[in-house]
């Protein structure tokens, strides 16, 4: 049996918004069993709160937000890569103002604060969204879909008409092993053009090389390279996982996605919850063998 988790104690991740260039805080504090994921703006009188549910996105060019009538949080897929990864199903994340910090531009930051603050069960078992026949999506050449699978893969393909870039792969079982190792430092990534164009309209004051990989029209500016050969299509990845925390349940399949971004990736999630005929609850370790060989085979080539 597998059991719910939280925190041990609080953590805290600084740094400075993307957008104001402003210094801002983000605390992580533990919550009860059956909680799910909620951010708190403790500035703010009664310290309103905000679930983390597709229910609540409000934006996904670019990036992530969700938001109600009282607030919004953009940019959340970076932090919340890390919980899907680590299989955190109740927490609290706590903002000191309208931005969370951008820290390097990947979750290494938001994984290694939740390592430190140490990662506990809860005397309640996990239910997971088993996926038992596919979910498809598409829009012109972009696919999304997700098949049954034993455990959590991804295989996920970029294509971008950049020299530094181009078509990058990767399929990779995400556990907190293979996450901290392969996807957690991979950072996000930008085009000059459009950052400058963004600070032209007073966005992305905090924007720079210290977090994010930015390109112009033929090459890599940062002084230091990539971190991997592949670190755009890895960026992908731990952005893609972030998404599925909306799903509000930890899911097990085998989630492939082509050419798609925030906005397709959302969808899905959302496709998914809709589609209370192709999944079903399980805790881990019941007999879903039959359903997995089934569709073992499905996948990009």
């Amino acid at each position: 049996m597998f059991l719910q988790k939280t925190i041990r104690t609080k953590a805290i991740v600084e740094g400075v918004g993307i957008h104001s260039g402003d210094r801002c805080s983000l605390t992580f504090r533990p919550a009860p069993i059956d909680t799910g994921v909620h951010f708190v703006r403790a500035d703010l009188p009664g310290k309103p709160s905000l679930k983390v549910s597709s229910e609540n996105v409000q934006a996904t060019s670019y990036q992530t937000s969700i938001g109600n009538s009282v607030f919004t949080v953009a940019t959340i897929e970076h932090c919340l890569s890390a919980l899907s990864a680590l299989r955190i199903d109740n927490l609290i994340i706590e903002l000191d103002g309208p931005e969370i910090p951008i820290c390097d531009g990947s979750s290494i930051e938001f994984y290694n604060a939740i390592q430190r603050a140490g990662v506990i069960e809860q005397d309640q078992p996990r239910e997971y969204c088993y996926i038992k026949e596919p979910i498809f999506l598409s829009e012109g050449d972009k696919q999304a879909y997700v098949l049954p699978y034993h455990g959590l893969r991804l295989s996920v393909t970029i294509d971008f008409p950049h020299p530094a870039i181009g078509m990058q792969k990767i399929d990779i079982d995400v556990n907190e092993s293979s996450y901290a190792r392969e996807l957690a430092p991979a950072r996000t990534f930008g085009f000059l053009k459009d950052v400058q164009a963004l600070q032209a309209k007073g966005l992305a004051k905090g924007g720079s090389m210290d977090n994010a990989i930015v390109l112009d029209d033929q090459k890599i500016l940062n002084p230091g390279g990539l971190r991997f050969p592949d670190e755009f299509v890895r960026h992908k990845c731990l952005d893609a996982l972030g998404d599925l925390v909306n799903l509000e349940m930890p899911l097990m399949g085998h989630v492939v996605l082509h050419k798609a971004g925030h906005d397709l990736m959302n969808k899905l999630v959302q496709l998914i919850k809709t589609s209370k005929d192709k999944y079903r609850y399980v805790e881990l370790g019941a007999d879903i063998s039959e359903e997995v060989k089934r569709f073992s085979s499905w996948a990009l080539s």
